[in-house]
């Protein structure tokens, strides 16, 4: 990865505490609202509890977090219909693939009351030059709705420094994790494949405590059945 951006982010504390602060209130654009729609029926008529993967590509993680999962409803968010139509099991059954923006689904997730049990971030654009930090998920105004949604949180990258910027946005935030190397596994996205055949170095946070409004009930991530 290469970044001009040597060390922690000088703001971030300080633009995280400010998003941690302040609502998010941009304006949700129509298709978004239209994702969320389709996405609130199908939940009323599924009681199944909700793993989200945000940012899922070609859905190739969707589908296997649902093998993962499968007493959760699996739900695969990402904005671009391009990558969504790679999808390479377009019938599969236990998880759902929706073309929106993340954000504006978290936010909507949120106010409905809709509980999330496990949320995974693999390999999100890290957008690596400093000036755009608030492009990144813990730099965004965003971010105070993603912690709120609570669940295990898991992220991924192959640049250690994201990985560190987002477990330290969190501990901001008040939850606990920890930042690893990821241990060698068979990938969950085309990213993770790639990334792995060359000889990288993939990172991991994963949170271990509490979250987020909903804490109460979270368990370290070893202690969780499924």
């Amino acid at each position: 990865m290469t970044s001009n951006q040597q060390g922690l982010h000088p703001r971030l504390a300080e633009i995280v505490l400010r998003h941690l602060q302040h609502p998010h209130r941009s304006p949700t654009a129509s298709h978004n609202t239209e994702a969320w729609h389709a996405l609130a029926r199908i939940l009323a008529a599924d009681p199944r509890p909700l793993v989200l993967d945000s940012f899922c590509g070609t859905g190739m993680s969707t589908a296997l977090l649902a093998a993962r999962h499968p007493r959760h409803l699996v739900v695969g968010i990402d904005r671009s219909g391009h990558r969504l139509h790679k999808h390479q099991n377009p019938d599969g059954t236990g998880y759902l693939l929706l073309q929106a923006e993340c954000e504006p689904i978290w936010r909507q997730l949120l106010a409905a009351g809709v509980e999330v049990d496990y949320h995974y971030l693999l390999y999100p654009n890290p957008w690596p030059k400093a000036r755009h930090l608030q492009r990144r998920v813990h730099g965004h105004p965003a971010f105070r709705e993603l912690v709120a949604l609570g669940g295990i949180l898991e992220l991924r990258s192959n640049w250690q420094l994201y990985v560190e910027e987002f477990g330290v946005s969190l501990h901001l935030a008040g939850v606990r994790g920890i930042v690893r190397e990821l241990p060698v596994q068979p990938p969950l996205t085309l990213f993770e494949k790639k990334y792995h055949s060359s000889g990288q170095i993939l990172w991991q946070y994963c949170s271990t405590g509490p979250g987020g409004t909903r804490a109460e009930h979270r368990l370290p991530v070893s202690d969780i059945p499924d």
